[in-house]
């Protein structure tokens, strides 16, 4: 049985994953990498991971590496993404892809170029949500999909760096990965209004001025369209990633308060027995035993240790240890991973080019051709 040697980068939501990867059949926890050297070595110290970088140029030449995860900030993923695949690495990377659609196009070119494979890590997509409509869609329960819809709203006043008032559709794929994931289409074009504004002194770092951005992506082969929204800024809201799906036989709505239960929704009952209140499964019997409760805690035994957008996430459903386990298999069976590169650019794209339709008025912005997987 191959293991693959990972290497972490980045260690802060990042650490979620080590002792997942220690305990897959297929992974080696081999490296991370860290540029403070403090923080390196807590991290290392308390996982039992020996070989560590302060430095991702010196870790790209490591010969044992298999594959990077990237779990740096946004502004960096392309960059890094690019220059591990250039070094003979496999990446996985935390979302978004890229901010940009030539960066998107870059990977997916290196992909292509260098036969490295390419994971964006979309945590809803794994979530036990999304893992439940998927079942009951392939049960034919949900009958013909009508339509999508997904929310990702958040309050991230306080957070550092980069995020003070980052255009809310620069960080979509929350949204836009499962409405086109469901049904298994790439987005053909989106159009996308703001609406209301943010205060002056964040709207005026990225000239992005609105509270939130509603889109609507038409899907490419499908009469399907689907409406996402985002925000993050001065907007009343307890944190939300959702997706509501309705199909002409059932339809499923997320819970509007985090720890509700999610409302399925049956067609040609009397009024009053339509909706039903249901408890969505956990679905860790479909990984390997030593990585199964991961999909119901974190990594750290005290809450105060978890990383932020994963208890403001709820646990990002629990979808954790899926996203590993779908990225080694496919290694491990030499097939792409679910999203791939190009399917990752498309959801990406639809992001990047609905900001860009919020600030011209709506207008229709197609995406490249070359994000469509088939």
């Amino acid at each position: 049985m191959k293991k693959f040697r990972a290497a972490i980068v980045g260690l802060g939501f990042g650490a979620e994953f080590i002792p997942i990867y220690q305990n897959h059949p297929y992974a080696e926890m081999y490296a991370i990498c860290q540029r403070d050297q403090k923080r390196l070595d807590a991290v290392g110290k308390a996982f039992g991971v020996q070989k560590r970088y302060t430095n991702y140029a010196d870790l790209l030449r490591d010969q044992d590496v298999d594959f990077v995860h990237i779990n740096t900030p946004i502004p960096d993923h392309a960059r890094m993404t690019l220059q591990a695949l250039e070094a003979g690495k496999h990446v996985a990377c935390t979302v978004p892809m890229a901010t940009s659609v030539e960066d998107c196009r870059r990977i997916v070119e290196a992909t292509e170029r260098t036969g490295r494979k390419y994971m964006m890590m979309e945590t809803v997509v794994y979530s036990r949500e999304f893992l439940f409509l998927r079942e009951l869609l392939q049960k034919g329960e949900l009958g013909k999909l009508q339509f999508l819809q997904a929310s990702h709203q958040q309050d991230m006043d306080g957070w550092p760096g980069y995020w003070p008032g980052l255009p809310p559709m620069y960080y979509a794929t929350h949204c836009t990965g499962p409405v086109l994931g469901l049904p298994r289409k790439d987005a053909e074009y989106v159009s996308c209004f703001g609406s209301g504004t943010i205060r002056n002194e964040m709207a005026g770092i990225y000239g992005s001025p609105f509270a939130v951005e509603t889109a609507h992506v038409k899907l490419r082969h499908s009469d399907l369209s689907a409406r996402i929204i985002r925000s993050l800024f001065d907007v009343a809201r307890q944190y939300r990633e959702s997706i509501d799906v309705y199909g002409d036989k059932k339809a499923f709505e997320w819970p509007l308060v985090e720890g509700e239960k999610a409302v399925l929704h049956t067609a040609k009952r009397p009024e009053h027995q339509i909706p039903q209140l249901v408890d969505v499964p956990d679905f860790a019997h479909l990984l390997p035993d030593g990585i199964r409760k991961f999909t119901t805690k974190g990594v750290y035994d005290l809450a105060s240790n978890e990383h932020l957008s994963f208890t403001q996430g709820g646990g990002h459903g629990g979808s954790h240890p899926h996203l590993a386990h779908e990225w080694l298999m496919a290694l491990a069976e030499e097939r792409d991973p679910w999203p791939n590169a190009r399917q990752s650019a498309n959801w990406t794209c639809v992001g990047i080019l609905a900001h860009e339709s919020a600030m011209q008025g709506g207008v229709r912005k197609d995406l490249p051709t070359w994000s469509f997987s088939g």
